[in-house]
């Protein structure tokens, strides 16, 4: 497949993810009515069904995660003039917002009912940089070991002509969500 093959395959992909998510709840914070009793991984399938609100951030920095699995999740950004920082070039926080949402889907699919976690640590090593000539960039998450209180996972950040941009690990922590009160 070409580089215009592969990235019109994104193109289309993004299209049909982002009309389901935005004929759904749209962005937002999902209730803890709608979250109880469900394991990270049918969260996160309910959030691409529409069914649950995706995050806002998505909006803002332009990305959209497009696929979840068990201890993966892979997202779609798409690099622009808003990200800039003064060198002409997309900022490193873009990058890092991306890849560490990648990373930190791939853990959420792997908790249990009544699981949370939060990011102790994230590492990022920029290999290239971006620009907004570049319309679309991947960033996909896997989990290296998920425990009872610590999950680490990778993420690499591609392009469609498969140029490797950045990559990075998490660490984060495992807790039990506390129970939420029913007014």
């Amino acid at each position: 497949m070409t580089k215009t093959n592969h990235l019109d395959a994104w193109l289309a992909e993004e299209k049909t993810i982002r009309a389901l998510m935005d004929a759904g709840a749209g962005p937002g914070v999902a209730r803890a009515d709608q979250i109880a009793g469900k394991t990270g991984l049918e969260l996160m399938q309910a959030m691409l069904r529409g069914e649950l609100p995706y995050p806002p951030i998505a909006q803002t920095l332009d990305f959209t995660i497009l696929e979840v699995g068990p201890g993966r999740a892979l997202f779609q950004g798409a690099p622009g003039v808003a990200h800039l920082n003064p060198m002409g070039t997309v900022h490193g926080g873009w990058f890092a917002t991306l890849l560490d949402s990648a990373l930190g889907c791939a853990v959420q699919t792997r908790m249990a009912p009544g699981q949370g976690y939060t990011t102790a640590e994230l590492s990022v090593n920029y290999l290239r940089a971006l620009t907004p000539k570049v319309s679309r960039v991947r960033a996909e998450g896997k989990v290296i070991h998920c425990g009872r209180q610590l999950a680490t996972a990778e993420a690499r950040l591609i392009g469609a002509d498969g140029s490797l941009y950045a990559h990075a690990t998490t660490t984060c922590l495992v807790f039990e969500m506390p129970p939420q009160a029913t007014n």
